[in-house]
């Protein structure tokens, strides 16, 4: 979708292409976070799903590993891409020229958290706006740290990642075990 903006001086019109960006650690995707992410596809020309480093979390999976597993989920969906970012959100989102955040939520606990961010968000720069969206009902019980555990234990994850996720956690479990 363009939107056409028109100059009240000069009556030029120039196109504004719609982007949001998408953060998170991802660690691993969900197919949650995937459902998020088609449902921003429709609203937005282009969503950037941008992998955070945030060391801070401690993740399992590397910056490069995240990013490659999440490039390989997204890659047949028109207007997506994929991106790292190690700086400020709010900076992050506007050297990519975005016009918005979005943020999943899964449940009422997800929500104050949430809330807190997008209002520090706003306070930074009140000129970008975050967007919560819902995955699928089927999805609202699904996080990373559940999927990692479940994993991790040698449960069935194919219902919850996609094949490739399943097989880069079973790989990384499995080397974790011989060590």
């Amino acid at each position: 979708m363009i939107f056409f903006l028109v100059n009240p001086v000069a009556r030029a019109k120039v196109a504004v292409m719609r982007t949001a960006i998408y953060p998170g650690t991802f660690d691993p995707l969900t197919n949650g976070h995937l459902d998020v992410v088609q449902r921003a596809a429709k609203l937005f020309d282009r969503v950037v799903v941008a992998v955070a480093k945030n060391d801070y979390k401690h993740p399992l999976f590397t910056l490069d590993e995240r990013f490659a597993l999440v490039k390989q989920a997204v890659r047949n969906l028109p207007g997506v891409e994929v991106d790292t970012f190690d700086s400020l959100l709010v900076e992050y989102v506007m050297s990519r020229k975005a016009q918005a955040i979005v943020r999943g939520l899964r449940a009422v606990s997800d929500f104050e958290f949430e809330f807190q961010l997008a209002l520090m968000n706003r306070k930074l720069n009140e000129s970008i706006e975050t967007i919560f969206m819902m995955p699928k009902d089927t999805y609202t019980f699904l996080s990373s740290q559940i999927v990692k555990e479940i994993a991790r234990l040698g449960g069935d994850v194919s219902g919850f990642v996609p094949p490739h996720v399943r097989t880069a956690l079973a790989k990384k479990f499995s080397a974790a075990k011989k060590i």
